[in-house]
């Protein structure tokens, strides 16, 4: 989907040649997600869920910065070779984002 904050302008994203292997990956975080539902449920006892949910949390964290990795070396590295106000607005799209990263 193209909105403001993210114009579409390339023909393909970063990470389309890992596209498989992100969405591998998304799926077992979503049943890491469910597990954690699941021990909720039976009341599992607290240390072992938040153990469980570090472990999410990192899968996230490591998805976001591969994610990040791919959008510098295509999307960044691409608008800063053309140059002008493209390149400018790929930067700073980078930054909010490690910002954003950084904060959670």
């Amino acid at each position: 989907m193209t909105t403001e904050a993210t114009p579409h302008t390339e023909t393909t994203h970063g990470y389309i040649s890992d596209k498989a292997r992100y969405l591998a990956r998304l799926k077992r975080i979503e049943g890491q997600a469910r597990g954690i539902h699941r021990m909720v449920d039976e009341d599992t006892y607290c240390i072992d869920i938040l153990t469980q949910i570090s472990a999410l949390t990192s899968a996230l964290e490591n998805v976001a910065l591969g994610l990040l990795d791919d959008h510098l070396k295509h999307c960044v590295v691409g608008a800063a070779k053309a140059g002008g106000t493209e390149a400018e607005q790929k930067i700073n799209e980078a930054s909010q984002a490690i910002a954003r990263l950084v904060k959670s």
